[in-house]
């Protein structure tokens, strides 16, 4: 692959520990959304009457209905940012898969996972 078709050692560098800071982000968020729905605490509704706390229970279903659904998508983004340094190791990040352009460093800094460019993104559309 001809060196102008890729990033710089350097610039990979920047990427990878911007990644690296995210994905230890992201695994933060995710272990408190793991929590807030492992979370089996009642908050004391044991003793109120049947109709709000059958109102309780269902509000409590959704919620972690809700919460197993944002650690889905937290997981999804994990992966996808790990997949960001295998790509980086392999020299290949930043290269829009469609195109074979390299990627805006703009869009990167804002979307590291990304693997495609405005233009092929704007072709999907």
């Amino acid at each position: 692959m001809d060196e102008n078709n890729r990033y710089s050692d350097s610039d990979l560098a920047e990427f990878k520990e911007l990644i690296q800071k995210k994905i230890d982000y992201a695994m933060e968020d995710l272990d408190l959304i793991k929590s807030s729905f492992k979370n089996d605490s009642n908050n004391g509704t044991d003793d109120t009457s049947p109709t709000f706390k059958a109102f309780e229970e269902g509000s409590e279903t959704m919620s972690k209905e809700a919460n197993v659904a944002l650690a889905i998508r937290q997981e999804k983004f994990i992966r996808d940012l790990k997949n960001a340094l295998i790509r980086i190791e392999n020299k290949t990040y930043g290269i829009c898969r469609v195109t074979g352009k390299l990627i805006a460093k703009e869009r990167l800094k804002l979307v590291p996972h990304a693997t495609l460019s405005i233009e092929a993104k704007n072709m999907q559309q």
